[in-house]
């Protein structure tokens, strides 16, 4: 080879090795970047962001593919969800020193999740009274055996408590199943659950970047104005367009439709905070890494179901016009 050519493949080589050594500096920059990112947001959230973000990826894509391609596989999906959901908050509320069987607890709510996708909607309140009977008998009927003194204002509030987990997980998980056995439910289920998740996602990035303002301190310390401002937005627009592109609605059926589940959304987060608030815990188990428990993703995602209803009874003879 001659000494010129060898001379120029040389350089090329040390070009090469430069722009390499260049290449694998700047992504190794670009990482710790992110990973400093991550580790003040999850000094901040008390969350690890990647591994939030590749759990909810995974279970959103699951649940899109069951509504899209045949919706009936979400069945499963929601009722394994509303048992899980009523176990584990039947847990959470025993650690806090409510007695709440877990065994008719479970029993109740799949006769109550059962309904809500085959039944009329008068047959499925039914059912919802005998299953909050029925906890609710069950619970007296094992302190009687228990006789250990509990005073009446605790066993009271132990069958209070019993009957709103019922209310609470089952039911409005039933309710969503009521949605989706109507005629083109699918896409209003899946209309409902887009728009809260939006409002949670702009929420918690909108209060990320410019969270100054406290909303309800007491509540819930790390929710701001600027959060719910970002939420507004959020959900208003993937409103309008599901009204257009995938419910064949009217674009201004999308602002109410965007505005009534993100007030739901909100109270129910509000909600679920104040109870684990009260609970003293932080989340309602340990079971998603990244997210807390399966509550804490469904808490503005259950209240939502009953808005979802009633504004598909109410704005589907308004498809097409």
């Amino acid at each position: 080879m001659p000494v010129g050519e060898g001379a120029e493949s040389h350089a090329l080589r040390e070009q090469w090795r430069a722009r390499r050594d260049e290449f694998e500096s700047h992504v190794t920059q670009a990482r710790e970047q992110f990973d400093q990112a991550n580790e003040r947001i999850k000094q901040r959230t008390g969350r690890d962001l990647i591994v939030a973000i590749l759990i909810g990826v995974a279970f959103g894509a699951v649940l899109i593919a069951s509504l899209l391609f045949i919706k009936w596989l979400f069945l499963p999906i929601a009722i394994a969800a509303g048992l899980l959901g009523t176990y584990e908050l039947s847990r959470a509320l025993r650690a806090g020193g409510r007695r709440v069987d877990i065994a008719p607890q479970l029993i109740a709510g799949a006769a109550v999740l059962l309904t809500g996708p085959f039944a009329a909607l008068w047959l499925s309140w039914v059912v919802l009274i005998a299953a909050v009977a029925f906890v609710s008998v069950w619970r007296m009927i094992g302190q009687m055996i228990a006789a250990d003194g509990r005073t009446y204002g605790a066993v009271l509030a132990d069958v209070v408590v019993g009957a709103f987990v019922q209310v609470y997980v089952p039911f409005l998980t039933s309710v969503a199943l009521m949605l989706l056995s109507r005629e083109s439910g699918e896409w209003w289920v899946l209309g409902f659950i887009a728009v809260a998740v939006a409002a949670d996602t702009c929420a918690y990035a909108a209060g990320l970047a410019l969270g100054r303002h406290p909303m309800a301190p007491r509540i819930s310390p790390k929710k701001t104005w600027e959060g719910f401002g970002g939420a507004v937005v959020g959900s208003l627009a993937v409103g309008v367009l599901l009204a257009i592109f995938l419910l064949q609605l009217p674009w201004w059926c999308g602002l109410i439709f965007g505005a009534a589940i993100l007030i739901c959304a909100t109270l129910g987060d509000l909600g679920e905070s104040m109870l684990k608030r009260d609970l003293g815990i932080k989340d309602m188990s340990s079971w998603l890494p990244g997210h807390g428990g399966l509550l804490d993703r469904l808490d503005s995602i259950l209240p939502s179901t009953v808005p979802a209803l009633a504004l598909y009874y109410l704005l589907t003879p308004l498809i097409g016009s």
